[in-house]
């Protein structure tokens, strides 16, 4: 399974986000071939759906044990309280098709990110930010992979010339020399990840204290 390509990089807020799953696919194939066809579209939406709003931790906490269909009601209330501006890391959103008032049950979106995490496209989170494969409801998204997000940061360090340099890990984020690029406001603990990789190519060295930690390229 190729998933790579799912997330463009485009920030323009006037990008549309992607489309929600049409109705057969709020419904458990049976058909191997259907289901695996239904997997595989789940999880590009699920990426392009974090990437279009920069989601990089997921919440599966709120989602029905069973597939449900929400009332009219209900979707009326919630839609004239939800803007695409307040979108939450919760998946209540992610797996809801407002207009069919059709939502993916708990055990059906935790099927789409065990399919994503076979990809390296998610894992679970438990506690201190640590992952677990016993699958908690708390899940990393990769719609970039820490690899992926350490050659972006790499290929700026030399675009602009900073190895040798000694930068803090907030500069890297959330600093002026970065806005712009595609990792600017990065989740702390996925550039992390991201500088685990460089450190252990011996492409960077991580060193301070927790609250103020700094990063050499070479």
């Amino acid at each position: 399974m190729d998933l790579t390509g799912s997330c463009s990089g485009d920030r323009d807020p006037l990008h549309l986000p992607p489309r929600v799953p049409l109705p057969p696919f709020f419904t458990r194939q049976t058909n191997l071939t259907t289901h695996h066809a239904q997997l595989t579209k789940w999880a590009s939406f699920v990426l392009a759906y974090c990437c279009h709003y920069r989601i990089f931790k997921l919440s599966l906490s709120g989602l029905s044990p069973t597939t449900t269909t929400t009332s009219t009601a209900t979707s009326q209330t919630t839609q004239a309280t939800t803007s695409s501006a307040e979108v939450s890391s919760g998946a209540e959103e992610l797996f809801y098709n407002r207009k069919l008032n059709k939502r993916l049950s708990h055990a059906d979106a935790r099927e789409v990110i065990n399919f994503l995490r076979k990809d390296g496209r998610a894992e679970y989170v438990t506690g201190s930010g640590s992952t677990s494969s016993e699958g908690s409801d708390l899940v990393w998204v990769y719609w970039r992979t820490p690899e992926e997000w350490a050659a972006l940061i790499e290929a700026w360090v030399d675009e602009t010339g900073q190895r040798g340099t000694v930068l803090t890990l907030y500069e890297l984020t959330q600093g002026d020399a970065t806005v712009g690029t595609e990792f600017h406001g990065l989740d702390p603990e996925i550039l992390q990840k991201a500088l685990g990789t460089l450190v252990k190519r011996a492409k960077a060295q991580i060193f301070g204290s927790e609250d103020s930690q700094g990063v050499k390229f070479f």
